[in-house]
């Protein structure tokens, strides 16, 4: 009996319809059907009692594929144990990613991982909305901010500054703040997440609070959209020091009131369960904290951040 088979018989299972399962397994319907009559013959009864609309569990059904789900179960784990103990780097990573983070850090990076592991295969989800796991088929996140949910795993990357920033030009134009007070005349481009634009921003100094509503004529969900507009000059932006990494470094933005510091975060990398961290994925870890602290270290060198950040 061929473990194929035995996939195809779960999957009509579950679906109740072998079309609907054969297309989830991107296959025909006469070779789900083909394989669900070879596992019904080998076992020598019928696991599916057919009617004209759909299929429902026979009695030997019932009894039979929750022990055969759960033998698969084990068959799996069996082999992701054996390339854990041998650090086989291969495998499919369904990785969600932040926007602007994804398209102009993270994605370069997972380019160079393929070229030194090429038996990976990649699945991207790029969005700032959150992830659900089940629901999103992702096996990872890669997230500002540390995990709320107390059953997911989760690996620290690094702390992120959070870095008020604009073009020379703008402020040329406009004035440059000294003191958050002076934002109130100012045109903020905001992040906004589920209809909530973030239009309150909060900075510190030496333990001083302060809390500024701004006013801004921007506002996206999508966080690369909003560094665009700050580099094209059209007003204020609060970033991660991170995303804005090669603008500060170009001199493409400028970091404004260095001395106020906007709320900082944290970069972890986060999986649903323990069998999601692979080899690859702890490899992955290793390979974002060298990234990112390598990054951390030019903004350093430039005067831009303080070596705190790495504490």
């Amino acid at each position: 009996m061929l473990l194929e088979d035995l996939q195809v018989v779960l999957k009509v299972a579950e679906f109740r319809n072998i079309t609907a399962a054969a297309t989830n397994l991107d296959m025909r319907t006469a070779t789900a059907s083909a394989a669900l009559k070879r596992v019904e013959k080998a076992l020598g009864a019928e696991l599916f009692i057919r009617t004209t609309r759909q299929l429902r569990l026979s009695s030997a059904g019932e009894r039979y594929i929750p022990q055969c789900e759960q033998a698969l179960l084990m068959l799996d784990q069996a082999r992701q144990n054996m390339k854990d103990d041998l650090e086989i780097i291969d495998g499919e990573l369904r990785i969600a990613l932040s926007s602007d983070l994804g398209r102009n850090l993270v994605i370069p990076w997972l380019d160079e991982f393929m070229q030194s592991y090429p038996s990976v295969r990649l699945k991207t989800n790029i969005s700032d909305s959150n992830i659900d796991f089940y629901r999103d088929s992702v096996d990872i996140a890669l997230r500002y901010g540390s995990p709320n949910d107390a059953n997911l795993y989760g690996f620290k990357i690094c702390n992120i500054p959070g870095i008020l920033c604009a073009t020379q030009e703008y402020l040329d134009k406009n004035g440059t703040p000294v003191h958050p007070h002076d934002l109130a005349s100012h045109n903020g481009l905001f992040y906004q997440l589920y209809d909530i634009i973030h239009d309150v921003w909060e900075f510190s100094q030496q333990g001083a609070e302060f809390k500024v509503k701004m006013s801004g004529n921007r506002a996206s969900n999508d966080g690369d959209l909003v560094k665009r507009w700050c580099v094209s000059g059209k007003g204020l932006a609060v970033k991660s020091c991170i995303d804005m990494s090669a603008e500060l470094i170009s001199g493409k933005v400028v970091n404004v009131m260095p001395e106020f510091k906007p709320r900082a975060t944290e970069l972890w990398l986060v999986c649903p369960s323990r069998q999601s961290i692979t080899p690859a994925v702890r490899l992955l870890r290793n390979t974002f904290r060298e990234k990112t602290t390598a990054i951390l270290n030019q903004l350093i060198e430039k005067e831009i951040l303080d070596n705190s950040v790495l504490s």
